[in-house]
């Protein structure tokens, strides 16, 4: 079993999360161009209520598995290790299979009662299915992430967007006649065929590998693993809790959304039309960098697990504040990019630009997303679950409150969401950097605050003047494109200036050492 270095493994998820982020974009304009503003709107609606059960039938454990699992094969224990794969498996499977039993029979009082829109039955009926195999696949992803090998997942995240890609045109071509509720489910089910493949493809690389044999005594594992459950769900719990208010906000989210709105004048079409905007054309584009700070946070939990056993409390910060250096330096040209060019992108990509009013406005304060995930796998590897949890309970309390208060109030209808939204934000990254410095008294740097505003600065005042550059000319695709890389290039530059990017750092990846050395 190939084992990476925490940099190199993030660096092979960047890489899979960049190709899948941009077969996903492509996968969202065919679906956005086919389906419309309201079609993407019942898509979106029916998304939190999914997530909200898959979150509840893994109860925490993939990155319970990661951790524990990284713990076990430090010790070379691998009748430990089979131990969290017997129990984890089942475990998932039975929650899967319950919670998907009972998302089923709720489905239509969702659709009716809550979501407001009867149309949302059939998108979230199609999609039902998936959730014994996303259960099932992040068994395996955990197992893999906690033995250091991120080449398996990175792989089949590849795999699972080119065959959604492959047959949401189809699906979607093929359901439209009857109806953008039909087209929606049928953009679900292709979730559905990309997911089971995907799995597969991971569990033929699990069983090629044959380091642990499942089947042999199960049973006898299962019974034996006490002790195994206990130290899963002693992580396991409470990361639930804290994915478990995030998903119960994201559920919440359209439904308060949708009254707040009512309340507000609001009528139910305008007003899915209005989300559609925010959640399905400028939410993506926010979460655009997330890829890579994902991986950071795949990668960080098993290195700062073993950091921990060690008792190397100078890795665990320089690790920290490794991953907060790069998230930030991911997220701050999304930034830039997206605030001062939010017009133009929009225009290309959807053929509309009626939500840059919602960029332009988000985007400044999501760059505090691009860091709060690295701290999150920060806090869950130190056992930090549940004051994690605590954060992620305020910090939706208040975003709650703020949407309800804003989005009713005619003055400010759909711009009260997107305020809200950013306010939670805002205030979970900064409780995540509190709770660290309480717990380990760790903190960021003033050196290393000064150095991100010099670079968010900097690139600002390039971006505003290419800007005006591009206006004046006879503008095109390609010519936009050419900005951008120009933009990039003087960003890159700006990265080793400042040092967010060390010659240490690169001289770990091995296709750079050559270079760097």
């Amino acid at each position: 079993m190939t084992k990476q270095s925490f940099l190199k493994g993030t660096l092979i998820l960047i890489l899979a999360g960049m190709i899948t982020r941009f077969l996903g974009f492509i996968n969202r304009i065919v679906v956005a161009r086919l389906m419309g503003e309201e079609g993407v709107g019942l898509y979106m609606m029916a998304l939190p209520t999914l997530f909200l059960v898959i979150t509840l039938s893994q109860i925490g454990l993939p990155v319970a598995i990661s951790k524990r699992i990284a713990e076990a094969d430090a010790k070379n224990d691998t009748l430990k290790v089979k131990k969290i794969l017997v129990v984890s498996l089942v475990i998932v499977t039975i929650t899967s299979i319950i919670f998907t039993i009972g998302m089923i029979i709720a489905i239509p009082y969702i659709a009716t009662s809550l979501l407001t829109d009867e149309r949302t039955i059939y998108p979230l009926l199609a999609i039902s299915p998936i959730v014994p195999i996303i259960a099932v696949s992040s068994v395996l992803k955990g197992y893999f992430q906690g033995k250091q090998n991120m080449k398996p997942q990175s792989y089949a995240q590849v795999i699972e967007q080119v065959i959604r890609i492959s047959f949401v045109f189809i699906l979607v071509k093929i359901t439209l006649p009857y109806g953008v509720e039909f087209a929606a489910a049928g953009a679900m089910v292709s979730v559905i065929i990309g997911e089971l493949v995907s799995l597969f493809f991971m569990f033929y690389l699990f069983k090629r590998k044959k380091v642990v044999s499942i089947r042999h005594r199960f049973f006898f594992y299962l019974k034996e693993s006490k002790h195994t459950l206990k130290e899963l769900f002693s992580i396991a719990l409470p990361n639930t809790g804290s994915r478990l208010i995030s998903s119960v906000s994201n559920f919440m989210e359209p439904i308060i959304v949708a009254q707040s709105l009512a309340i507000a004048g609001v009528a139910t079409t305008v007003a899915t039309k209005q989300y559609g905007e925010l959640t399905g054309f400028v939410l993506p584009l926010l979460f655009l960098p997330t890829f890579i700070t994902h991986s950071l946070s795949i990668a960080l939990v098993p290195s700062i697990a073993e950091a921990e056993a060690k008792n190397n409390q100078r890795l665990t910060h320089y690790r920290i504040h490794q991953s907060i250096r790069i998230s930030f330096a991911s997220g701050a040209l999304a930034t830039i990019v997206l605030t001062i060019f939010s017009v133009t992108i929009l225009t290309y990509m959807y053929g509309t630009a009626n939500a840059s009013k919602f960029l332009v406005l988000m985007a400044p304060f999501f760059i505090m997303l691009y860091i709060q995930s690295p701290l999150q796998a920060a806090l869950l590897a130190l056992d930090l679950a549940k004051p994690a949890m605590f954060n992620s309970l305020v910090g939706a309390f208040f975003k709650f409150i703020t949407l309800f208060m804003l989005a009713s109030n005619k003055d400010f209808g759909i711009n009260g969401v997107a305020i809200a939204m950013s306010v939670g934000v805002v205030l979970i990254t900064l409780l995540h950097l509190a709770t660290l410095y309480k717990s380990i008294r760790f903190f960021i740097r003033f050196s290393d605050i000064w150095k991100m505003i010099v670079l968010v600065s900097l690139t600002s005042v390039i971006a505003s003047g290419l800007k005006v550059v591009y206006q004046g000319m006879d503008s095109n695709l390609l010519v936009f494109i050419a900005m951008l890389i120009l933009l990039s290039i003087f960003y890159i530059i700006c990265l080793f200036l400042l040092r967010f990017i060390t010659r240490d750092e690169l001289k770990q990846i091995p296709v750079l050492q050559k270079w760097v050395s």
